[in-house]
């Protein structure tokens, strides 16, 4: 510890004494029960200028961007993703570690930390999760808003998602039943005066045809139909209806079918609200009007010419940020021990990029030494995503990769009885048994390797279990420092210590965070996207070779001919597993990645293919979270939550 460089603080910070009781109660418990900093107070001790937060009630804020212009020339500190091994069902305690790790570095060991995490999906809350504040004595608080609603913004991007799905039917309506002339003067009425004017929101459109002319009126006949008519193919149409809620059902739907839609009826879908292009543009945007522009850049389909349509077209872009504007703000919240936490944006890994927002980290990188921030899933999943995608568009590279292994999940991938959510776990998790988790070890290695590729220090954390013993900790221990890639293994209890159960890693954390970095990204984007693919699914999931369904070979010819093949790969699959099988645990061998689709988030930036069977709408299990919450009436305090 000697060796390690004691930053002060540079500001006023004042910890949160933890009152720690054994056992552990419930999260919800230990959340209603914690003392709570006004979130005023916690601003200041950061350094924000009151005028640079909006507060939301006592102990919630959202950060304007304008902090970032006044920080513009203070050096960032180090950046610190925190990812896992391929999880059980239950998930492996990744969150907890990241607040507990952050709680580690700025209660104990008198760093400025922030934590930069996700916001929950209410998909999960309600039905498996019941929650993903972290949990024990390393959460973030006050877990009920960080878990529902928060500061609404995925209801705004909700509402912003169906606006453009509504406009697209309606525009498409609209078109089949009237002449150029009639669309483009219901589009371009007079006023009073007998003037017409091009709305503001239509300027896009014009600029995409080479049209320089302004007054409706002295447009060519020519002009004005190109400019009316969209002539969207209904086939091509890709943006689907979205809500925030595990609901199967609507995995395939038709809309259409009341008398007054004329017989227009489609096939479509709805998804997860988090799986959305705009949860995703909101996640990579790095300022108010690089949203919008974005934003106007998602592509909806094609006309009948084969061309894109793009929101632009549809003259709705700048509507769509309207709905969004608060949501580009990051939330300010707090942990147990009183460090800062900024939530943001909520996309999953498993099927979009599965990070927290880039201005939230850039905020963060200006106010610390060290910014921990999580990426979904294991390091098949989030990790390699963050990497490729997020600091890509970020600038931002990382110093240290913390991977968390657990026990459990290690038993599960030697061999181990499954898994299931909601159902007891079998003696063989309960009870000593190297042999599992020697041979479970297997997939930690694999993981360390994945993060070897990009050449970032690995420390491990293995998050220590009650049920866990001396020896399997030890043993675990002693095989992650025995790989080349690995800075460190260490044990951690911060469920039940809080952050003095992870100074130990953040010890670690710090001394690997001054190696210095040889981060590369895992291919060039000048790559064809096959190639892309293939490198991901040999690279990183040990895959023999991909296979392309014939609607996905046709995608990524439409995508080449269009000219999106130089943008990075945002891969579609199941956390579950490292390959496209959440059957297949360990490390698999001997299988081939298939391919059924391809997607594009233009405004994103990325292309999705989606592997095997992988929805964008989850469903519900038949025990969901939701029997468990429920409020008590004398006190208003919510039940369940965990």
């Amino acid at each position: 510890m000697s060796s390690i460089k004691q930053t002060p603080v540079s500001r006023r910070f004042t910890a949160t004494p933890l009152q720690r009781l054994s056992p552990v109660p419930a999260d919800i418990d230990i959340a209603q029960s914690a003392q709570l900093k006004p979130i005023s107070q916690l601003a200041e001790e950061i350094g924000l200028l009151p005028e640079e937060i909006e507060l939301y009630g006592d102990y919630k804020a959202k950060i304007k961007l304008e902090v970032l212009d006044r920080l513009a020339n203070v050096p960032d500190g180090k950046y610190i993703d925190v990812t896992a091994i391929t999880p059980t069902p239950l998930g492996e305690g990744k969150t907890t570690t990241t607040v507990g790790l952050s709680q580690a570095l700025g209660a104990h060991l008198n760093q400025r930390v922030f934590t930069c995490i996700r916001q929950p999906s209410q998909g999960p809350t309600f039905g498996i999760k019941g929650g993903a504040a972290g949990g024990g004595y390393s959460q973030v608080i006050p877990m009920e808003d960080f878990n529902l609603h928060l500061t609404g913004d995925i209801h705004a991007i909700t509402a912003a998602n169906n606006l453009l799905a509504a406009a697209i039917d309606t525009r498409m309506f609209h078109e089949a039943s009237q002449s150029d002339s009639a669309l483009f003067n219901r589009l371009c009425p007079p006023d009073k005066n007998g003037k017409r004017e091009f709305a503001r929101g239509m300027i896009g459109r014009l600029e995409r045809l080479g049209i320089t002319e302004r007054d409706p009126d002295k447009l060519s006949p020519e002009e004005k139909s190109r400019f009316a008519r969209l002539d969207i193919d209904p086939a091509t149409v890709t943006w689907r209806r979205g809500v925030d809620v595990n609901d199967r059902m609507l995995r395939g739907i038709t809309v259409g079918q009341g008398p007054e839609e004329k017989g227009f009826e489609l096939k479509t879908n709805f998804q997860i609200t988090v799986a959305s292009e705009l949860m995703a543009i909101l996640a990579l945007a790095t300022s108010l009007e690089d949203m919008r522009q974005r934003i106007a850049r998602v592509v909806i389909g094609l006309n009948r010419h084969g061309e894109p349509i793009t929101a632009d077209d549809l003259g709705i872009a700048g509507a769509l940020t309207v709905l969004m504007k608060d949501t580009i703000k990051p939330t300010l919240m707090q942990t147990l021990e009183g460090t800062p936490v900024l939530v943001h944006a909520g996309p999953f890994a498993n099927i979009a990029h599965g990070n927290s927002s880039i201005v939230a980290d850039k905020i963060a990188l200006k106010l610390a030494d060290y910014v921990v921030t999580e990426s979904g899933f294991g390091a098949d999943m989030g990790m390699e995503k963050f990497f490729d995608i997020k600091c890509r568009y970020s600038g931002n590279l990382p110093n240290v990769v913390v991977l968390v292994a657990t026990i459990r999940a290690l038993k599960m991938h030697g061999g181990g009885p499954k898994v299931t959510a909601g159902a007891p776990l079998a003696p063989e998790y309960t009870t000593e048994n190297l042999e599992l988790v020697e041979k479970g070890s297997a997939n930690m290695l694999a993981h360390i390797s994945i993060a070897q590729k990009f050449g970032i220090p690995v420390v491990v954390a293995i998050n220590r279990f009650y049920t866990d013993t001396p020896a399997e900790l030890e043993l675990v221990q002693k095989i992650a420092r025995q790989h080349p890639g690995v800075s460190d293994a260490v044990i951690c209890d911060h469920f039940t210590q809080g952050g003095e159960g992870a100074v130990e890693l953040g010890r670690a954390v710090m001394k690997a965070a001054e190696t210095p970095s040889e981060f590369s990204f895992l291919y060039p984007l000048e790559l064809p996207i096959k190639q892309k693919i293939e490198i991901i699914a040999r690279e990183v999931y040990g895959a023999d070779g991909v296979d392309y369904s014939e609607l996905a070979e046709e995608r990524i010819r439409e995508y080449t001919r269009l000219g999106y093949d130089r943008l990075p790969i945002c891969m579609a699959k199941t956390h579950l597993s490292l390959s496209h099988d959440p059957a297949l645990k360990g490390v698999p061998k001997g299988f081939r990645v298939p391919i059924r689709d391809v997607s594009a988030s233009i405004g994103a930036g990325f292309l999705y293919p989606l592997l095997g069977t992988m929805s964008t709408m989850p469903g519900l299990p038949t025990r969901p979270a939701y029997y468990d919450i429920d409020i008590d009436f004398e006190t208003g305090r919510i039940l369940g939550l965990s």
